[in-house]
Order: C-alpha cells, then sequence, then structure tokens
C-alpha cells in the first residue's frame, strides 16, 4: 500500500512538471518471484524510478522498455523467464528463479481507481488485459474497472469477455483476492489480471502513551491510515505523532460517537489503565473490527474479559477468535520499539492469514495462501474461552 501512495505522489509532481510518465506493473509469475502481481514502478523519461518489480535485477531493463512506451504510447507486455537460453536472461543476474511478465503502458485511468479507493476508503477492482492470442477484441492494456458503487468502467471491446471479466471482477472484490484468469475465446485466448486495489488499512490505536508512538511510525511505514484516541490532550499532540492521520480527544465510555469500527479496522487497545482498557473491550469484542489487540499479560485479559462476564457481556468464539492477548509476535521484545514491531508484524499476519512464524520453518511457497492462520485463531479462542470460564468458577 505504502508504494502505491509513494507512485500516486510522485506522478502528481510529475504530471505538474508535464514529464511523461510509464507504469510497469508485474501482471504474472511462476515459480519463486521476489515480488507477486500488483507490483508496481512509475517511470519518467529522466530516469527517475519510484517503487519496484523485482529485487533490483530487472528495473534498468524495465526502464529501457518503457523508454520505448513513452515515445509510443503503446503498451507492451516484457517477459523474463530463466528458463529460457535467451543471454539477455541471464546477463540480468536473476536472484529467483520463477518467470515474470511486466505489463509497461501509459499511464491513464488506472491511476484514477487507484486515487478513489485511497480518497474513499473502499476497495475496487482494475482488470486488465496483459496477453492475446488470436483475432480477439481486446487489446493489450484494455482495462475494465469496477467500483462498489459505480457503473463498471470498461475499453474491452468483446462484449462476452467483458460479461465474463465483470462477473470475475465481482467474485474478486468479494473474497477481496486478486487473480490471473485466462480466457479461451471462440477465435483466440486473452490473459487478465483482475486487481483487487484495497484502501490502506484502517488502524485505531487506544492510548496515546510513549510506546504507542512507534507503533504508529510502523503502521504508517507500511501505508496504513492511523488513527490515535485518548482523553490526554497533553498527550494527544501532533508533535508526539506526526504521522497520525487522525487524533480523537474522548473519554473512553464515549469513544463510539468519534469512531467507524468496520470490518476492515484493527485495534489496538493499549491506554495502561485497566478501566479504560475495559471499556474499549467493551465496545470492540460486539463490533466487526479484524483484529482487536491488548497489551498486557495474559492473566490481565481474562481478569478484564471476567468483568464484563459480570456485567452480563456474553461473547460468541468467532469474536473472541479476533482478540490477540497478549499482543504481538514472541520476538523476545523488551523496549517500546521492539515491543511496536512485534504488535505490528502480529497485525500484518492475521492481514495475511499467516500465522507469524519462521520461513524456514514453513511448508510449501512462502507465497502461498493457506487457512493456518483460521486455525491458529480457532485455537487462540478456545484457549481465551476455557481461560475465561476458569477465572468466573474461582
Amino acid at each position: 500500500m505504502k508504494e502505491l501512495q509513494d507512485i500516486i505522489t510522485a506522478f502528481l509532481a510529475i504530471k505538474n512538471r508535464g514529464q511523461t510518465v510509464a507504469l510497469a506493473t508485474v501482471v504474472k509469475t511462476k515459480g519463486s518471484t521476489y515480488r507477486r502481481p500488483g507490483a508496481r514502478m512509475l517511470m519518467t523519461e529522466d530516469g527517475e524510478m519510484v517503487g519496484t518489480v523485482s529485487g533490483g535485477c530487472l528495473e534498468s531493463d524495465v526502464f529501457e522498455h518503457a523508454k520505448q512506451v513513452m515515445v509510443s504510447s503503446e503498451p507492451i507486455l516484457v517477459k523474463y523467464d530463466p528458463t529460457v537460453t535467451e543471454e539477455i536472461i541471464w546477463a540480468l543476474g536473476l536472484g529467483c528463479n520463477g518467470a515474470v511478465y511486466i505489463l509497461i503502458e501509459p499511464l491513464d485511468e488506472q491511476i484514477t481507481l487507484i486515487c478513489e479507493c485511497l480518497r474513499d476508503n473502499k476497495p475496487g477492482v482494475l482488470a486488465t488485459v496483459f496477453s492475446t492470442e488470436g483475432k480477439v477484441q481486446a487489446k493489450i492494456g484494455n482495462h475494465l474497472v469496477l467500483n462498489q458503487d459505480k457503473v463498471p468502467i470498461n475499453e474491452i471491446a468483446d462484449a462476452n469477455l467483458t460479461q465474463a471479466v465483470i462477473i470475475d471482477a465481482q467474485t474478486a472484490l468479494h473474497e477481496q483476492r486478486s487473480i490471473v484468469k485466462t480466457y479461451q475465446l471462440e477465435t483466440g485466448c486473452v490473459e487478465v489480471f483482475i486487481e483487487v486495489i484495497k484502501p490502506p488499512t484502517p488502524l485505531v490505536i487506544f492510548g496515546a502513551g510513549q510506546d504507542a508512538i512507534p507503533v504508529a511510525r510502523f503502521a504508517k511505514e507500511l501505508g496504513w491510515h492511523v488513527s490515535v484516541v485518548d482523553h490526554r490532550p497533553t498527550y494527544l499532540t501532533p508533535e508526539r505523532f506526526p504521522v497520525a492521520d487522525n487524533l480523537i480527544y474522548t473519554a473512553p465510555n464515549a469513544a463510539n460517537k468519534h469512531i467507524l469500527l468496520d470490518e476492515n479496522t484493527v485495534a489496538l487497545v493499549m491506554t495502561h489503565n485497566y478501566f479504560h482498557d475495559r471499556e474499549h473491550l467493551k465496545m470492540l469484542l460486539p463490533s466487526v473490527v479484524r483484529y482487536i489487540g491488548v497489551l498486557g499479560p495474559k492473566s490481565r485479559t481474562a481478569e478484564l474479559l471476567q468483568d464484563l462476564h459480570l456485567q452480563r457481556a456474553v461473547y460468541t468464539q468467532e469474536q473472541l477468535s479476533r482478540l490477540y492477548a497478549p499482543v504481538g509476535i514472541d520476538i523476545g521484545a523488551d523496549t517500546p520499539v521492539e515491543v511496536a514491531l512485534s504488535i505490528v508484524a502480529e497485525i500484518q499476519a492475521v492481514l495475511a492469514n499467516r500465522s507469524g512464524g519462521l520461513l524456514r520453518d514453513r511448508i510449501g511457497p512462502i507465497h502461498h495462501q493457506c487457512n493456518e492462520s483460521s486455525v491458529q485463531s480457532k485455537l487462540k479462542a478456545q484457549q481465551l474461552i476455557k481461560l475465561n470460564r476458569q477465572n468466573i468458577n474461582v
């Protein structure tokens, strides 16, 4: 997300200078690759580059192709495949063994969708034709833009292909997962990268203590939308949280009036005040937020849950599965910066449906999606419920 934001910022500045630009996008990969589909790099005619499409081995060659696109205004697909014997591939010294397909095109409508997603905090889908075979009514670089609230914008001439892409785009939007699709038509074949453009992850930090500062900084480095909530005006200042998007001054029992808690929100409770944490948990647990992290030992969170139970609060296993306490992954963190690193890493793991373990212990490709996080969440929920019941019965 941060890369997209940087590209947009750079594009707007470059556009004002009247320079010609091209955009390179990884649209398809095979095997082990450094970047995945959706990675982008903005390039200007004078050689400025923002973003990356590899670990550094492809960027210079991609720019050479981009110079042609800037002159012709015609998009092209460039394939880097180490299984072929072309000398240029070996000369690039690819760091991975996989194949990378990169679409290089003039920058046009696709940047509009990205800007709208960031501005409106709503996801959208950008479908891009990147390969055609035979006599088909679609061109490399044709786009179809699908937004939740608007009529699709379409450049694909083939009506049947358009309808098929719209259906797959709607599915991708519902599942929040980008896909590469191959469409076999009567007169040929078309490959389309259907990419879900997601708005920044909204992180709400309850508590403006000293240890919240590095959390906000790390989250902003990832491109998240950061809000900090506290009732102390001397703590909640732009000087302490210069990267925060929102500073929300409110009492704990009135926070729900000032904060939007949707299914994309991740929340972190770290006020260091037992009663304030209890109020925030009381608000967060029944909500639809995706993640709730609570700073402090497991026994303290169990006590908070017991207090809420005595207030006749009842929570389902699904609600408790979104509760992470103690917050953070086990990296031996001690200082506030180390703790912040473990917290943000855990949130990222949850967002990616990962367990946060060591990659050397992982079975299968590192980019392969699996259900390990859901398994961990279910185990966590069962443990919390058991711990909660034990404390209640004491």
